[in-house]
């Protein structure tokens, strides 16, 4: 996916890495349709690739910030995690905002530690 803004995607330093946050977007601007459910599992599969272009792999995620616009999906949210994601799974925090870019409903960062 190419990414048209003035930040990295993924920035290393050492052994960290911090991947800017991902939409549900399959290309700049166009959202993932089908709602939450396929906005969310698009978004994971940008963090993967993010994490990939610096060397790293979910298994080397330590922290996950999740920005939701309707924060009732949290619930959702947590399913979707614990898919992603095996035991031990990451630190997370959850934050309800009011908008995000492109209309989604929901993004992700995530800081890894590349071992």
């Amino acid at each position: 996916m190419t990414d048209e803004h003035p930040y990295s995607t993924a920035f290393r330093t050492g052994d960290l890495v911090a991947v800017s946050g991902r939409l549900g977007v399959t290309e700049p601007g166009v959202l993932t349709p089908g709602g939450f459910p396929a906005e969310c599992a698009q978004a994971f599969a940008n963090l993967d690739e993010a994490l990939a272009e610096a060397g790293a792999r979910r298994s080397d995620v330590v922290q996950v910030t999740a920005y939701l616009t309707d924060i009732a999906d949290r619930d959702r949210l947590n399913a979707a995690f614990a898919g992603f994601f095996a035991e031990p799974r990451p630190a997370r925090t959850c934050v309800g905002v009011a908008s995000l870019p492109y209309g989604a409903c929901v993004e992700i960062d995530a800081l890894a530690k590349v071992l």
